[in-house]
């Protein structure tokens, strides 16, 4: 996503600039070609040397120093620049974007840039929440430039507010979504479900499943990163949504899941059922806590509807792909319920395979297509499956434009 790319950082005088060295190495990391611009006031804070070690640039503070080759270098780092970023920001840096003020070589390059500039506001609450500020900010957002919301918490002047840095490994995430908007997916619109669902007994106990989301989690961050607007509809997790979402809906149990895919369905391009839905709930839910006794419990329990079947039964022109999770004949029931469902193709995992299934970072799977195709894939992070994944959902939305 980040590699290769040509990311101009600002850094201006607030305490926060040393958290900034981290973004550096971060996006050092994710293969980015780094030039460091400091204003004056951002030296006082961290020294110039620490940002031309991390990355392996000299960093550009004097509008003036003789250059060491013949270009206009504001012009020429504007030029370059596939992302802006000024981190942390200050009031002042920010009221100079807002005014067009261009009287240091930082101001000068974001007026030149025609990059997609991001912002990252940290400073104290007071300042932060002040009417000017605030009416600055509103004015950059209104030209089109990104400004991320700081973090509330303590801050170093010894306030408690809103006005803290953001966590790095966000930032860069941010970045990814922002420069992703013109991805190969630019637009097209994604429903893709995660998780297990709940099936209450009582106001205690539930029927569940041992589905972490993981992997419909990464299918919508890498499908928000290559530029698709995504609506997740995610049963209990302990994750955090993605960056970008164009949507996001929290369901329990299969009947909420069924209700929110059924509402949204026909507005999408594709659909991505990687949720592990419960296939019964208890037929009666009792309004108290059920008590222990010392003879057996029976639970009579009802078939919930089968969301993916229905979607199959309903499809038009939409890409639908499910997933399925097998223990025996894998390869024949997975074809059965590509067939059954009328899916383009399914995602197989054998759980008897080390590193495949449930709450893991890794999986195993086998793509099933409706032409007959079987594809072996091997062991890899759900992130990397997820663009996998992705990459052939491409190929068949090409498909049907050609």
């Amino acid at each position: 996503m980040l590699k290769g790319k040509f990311v101009v950082l600002g850094v201006t005088g607030s305490i926060a600039a040393y958290k900034a060295v981290e973004l550096v190495r971060l996006l050092k990391k994710a293969g980015c070609e780094v030039q460091v611009i400091m204003t004056k006031s951002g030296c006082e804070f961290v020294k110039p040397l620490t940002f031309q070690v991390v990355s392996q640039n000299p960093v550009i503070i004097d509008m003036f120093k003789e250059p060491s080759r013949w270009e206009v270098e504001h012009v020429a780092l504007a030029d370059k620049a596939d992302v802006f970023l000024v981190a942390p920001a200050t009031a002042n840096i920010i009221a100079k974007m807002a005014a067009g003020i261009a009287d240091d070589m930082l101001t000068s390059t974001l007026l030149a840039t025609k990059a997609k500039i991001i912002v990252v506001p940290a400073m104290n609450v007071n300042m932060y929440e002040n009417p000017i500020t605030q009416r600055n900010i509103a004015a950059l957002k209104a030209l089109g430039i990104t400004v991320l919301d700081p973090e509330e918490g303590d801050l170093a002047c010894g306030y408690s507010g809103k006005g803290r840095f953001p966590e790095p490994t966000d930032i860069v995430e941010h970045i990814k979504v922002i420069l992703g908007k013109d991805g190969d997916l630019k637009d097209k619109r994604f429903l893709i479900t995660a998780g297990p669902t709940r099936e209450p007994i009582d106001p205690v106990r539930f029927i569940t499943n041992h589905s972490s989301g993981k992997m419909g989690y990464a299918l919508a961050e890498k499908a928000v990163q290559r530029g698709a607007r995504v609506t997740l509809i995610s049963g209990p997790t302990n994750l955090t949504p993605p960056l970008g979402l164009e949507r996001f809906i929290r369901v329990d149990t299969a009947e909420e899941m069924y209700s929110a895919v059924m509402k949204h369905y026909a507005d999408v391009d594709v659909v991505i059922k990687s949720a592990a839905v419960a296939d019964y709930a208890p037929k009666n839910i009792k309004g108290e806590k059920i008590k222990k006794q010392d003879s057996n419990m029976t639970l009579e329990l009802k078939k919930n509807p089968d969301i993916l079947q229905e979607l199959g039964n309903k499809k038009s022109n939409q890409v639908l792909i499910g997933f399925a999770a097998e223990t025996n004949n894998t390869i024949v029931n997975a074809q059965d319920k590509l067939k059954r469902k009328n899916l383009d193709f399914i995602v197989l995992n054998d759980l008897t395979e080390a590193g495949a299934g449930f709450a893991k970072d890794t999986n195993i799977v086998t793509i099933l297509h409706s032409d007959g195709r079987i594809e072996k894939l091997p062991k890899m992070l759900k992130r990397d499956l997820a663009d996998e994944i992705l990459n052939r959902v491409l190929l068949y939305l090409q498909n049907r434009m050609s």
